[in-house]
């Protein structure tokens, strides 16, 4: 099974995709997380995207999609779901012929839909651990030592990217450029609408709702 989660920066794809991983037992591919081992390794593939990262535009798709190709060959075929990714039309027609080259396809589209004001408050407060990765809130996910990372006791950070500066662009760019992702699946049938404002936990539930039941019913 191949499951596509988009939303915009700051629905909460990241938190959703480690719950469905967990209860599912999916392969989780996060772009983001390409990023960040590729810029933490020094790769070549790491350097091209280094300073569209830092001004939270999106990375070129050559960039994006050499990484991901890499990943799914590294998978061999499990079930996988796809958190930050495909981001444009270019890159979802990308997805399908990769897929497609070794007799696999797209199965599942979920959409979690956030507004604006909202994106910006949840992520002006999120504060990254630079050593682990582990991501926090000031309100809705704080360390239990202010400033520090529970697991490592590192200083915890403000990503470049969720500066205000980079998070008003990182909203306009997903508005203008991977919004009509969500038409392009749509038009095949495969989206599901999911209301990413709820709690957490409603949220989690209508996903696994969604993926259970094509389970059940053998789509997948």
């Amino acid at each position: 099974m191949y499951c596509v989660l988009l939303g915009p920066p700051g629905s909460g794809k990241g938190t959703q995709s480690e719950f469905l991983v967990e209860a599912l037992g999916l392969i989780h591919v996060a772009t983001g997380d390409m990023f960040r081992e590729h810029l933490r390794h020094q790769s070549e593939l790491g350097r091209k995207a280094q300073s569209y990262i830092d001004e939270g535009n999106l990375v070129p798709d050559e960039i994006t999609i050499a990484m991901l190709l890499e990943r799914i060959d590294a998978t061999q075929g499990g079930s996988t779901i796809f958190d930050g990714f495909p981001r444009t039309i270019d890159q979802a027609r990308a997805l399908d012929i990769a897929l497609t080259d070794r007799g696999q396809k797209v199965d599942h589209v979920l959409l979690l839909e956030v507004s604006s004001e909202e994106l910006v408050l949840r992520l002006g407060g999120r504060l990254t651990c630079p050593a682990d990765g582990t991501i926090y809130h000031e309100t809705n996910s704080p360390p239990e030592i202010p400033g520090q990372c529970d697991q490592c006791s590192n200083l915890l950070i403000q990503r470049s990217d969720d500066e205000p500066k980079a998070i008003a662009n990182r909203i306009q760019v997903y508005n203008e450029q991977t919004a009509p992702v969500a038409e392009y699946y749509e038009q095949t049938g495969m989206l599901v609408r999911i209301d990413g404002s709820q709690p957490p936990n409603q949220v989690r539930g209508e996903l696994l709702k969604v993926l259970k039941e094509s389970r059940s019913n053998g789509d997948t």
